[in-house]
Formats: structure tokens, C-alpha cells, sequence
């Protein structure tokens, strides 16, 4: 695919915030989700099935509300794309914050392979924790 193309996958993700029926339409099933150590859910997750009971399932026990906004989109023509943005994050208890991340993602035959990501876990923390 072209590095435009790559770009639409990530892009779609984002606008659709993480919607549970797009992450399945462009995401791989044997996809590898890399967190961050000291975010919330930092490690590395196996398949899709993973990624949503694994780290989506106890992230979103906090959460009312937690997707990312893409801001700028980069590729390569090796298939890498790389998203600047934040995550708009609302707590249950009502307290919010936009959290700075990174996000590099592998794109292979139409499909999102992996993910990388760094976060700001600060923020996060103290949202959590307000």
C-alpha cells in the first residue's frame, strides 16, 4: 500500500474514536499492541482479542470516556505511520484531561499490524488520581 493509504487505516481509527468495529475492520487479528511501562496497561499485548479484553476491558473501568485525536500523520514507505495527537480522557469521577501521545503504527497488506506507543503516564496519573 502507499504511504497515503496507510495514513487513511490510521486516520480511520482515530476519527472513528477507537470505535470497537473499526479497530476490527483495519486492525489485524494477530495485531501486537506496545504500551508504554507506566501507563495505564503499559506492556505488550497479543491479538486483537488481547488488546480489547486485555487493556481496553481494565482501562475503561476508569474511564467514562478515553480515545485518541490525531493531530499530524507521517509515513514511510516501509509502512510505518506515524501519529502525533493526544488522548481526550474523562475519569468516572468526572475529572478530564488531554494527554500527549506518539503513536508509530505498521501497516501490512490493508491491515494495521502494530501499534507503539508513548504516552504522557503523568497526566494519566494525575487525572486518575485528582
Amino acid at each position: 500500500m502507499s504511504a497515503s493509504a496507510d495514513i487513511a487505516l490510521v486516520r480511520k481509527v482515530y476519527e472513528s474514536k477507537a470505535a470497537p468495529e473499526v479497530l476490527q475492520e483495519v486492525m489485524d487479528p494477530e495485531l501486537v499492541w506496545d504500551i508504554t511501562p507506566g501507563f495505564p496497561g503499559g506492556g505488550v499485548y497479543h491479538g486483537l482479542e488481547s488488546v480489547g479484553r486485555d487493556f481496553f476491558g481494565p482501562l475503561m473501568e476508569n474511564f467514562e470516556a478515553f480515545y485518541p485525536v490525531g493531530e499530524e500523520y507521517f509515513a514511510d514507505d516501509e509502512g510505518h505511520v506515524f501519529a502525533l495527537g493526544h488522548y481526550h480522557a474523562v475519569t468516572k469521577k468526572g475529572n478530564s484531561a488531554d494527554v500527549r501521545f506518539v503513536h508509530i503504527w505498521t501497516a501490512r497488506d490493508g491491515k494495521l499490524v502494530k501499534l507503539q506507543q508513548a504516552g504522557d503516564s503523568l497526566v494519566v496519573d494525575r487525572v486518575l488520581n485528582a
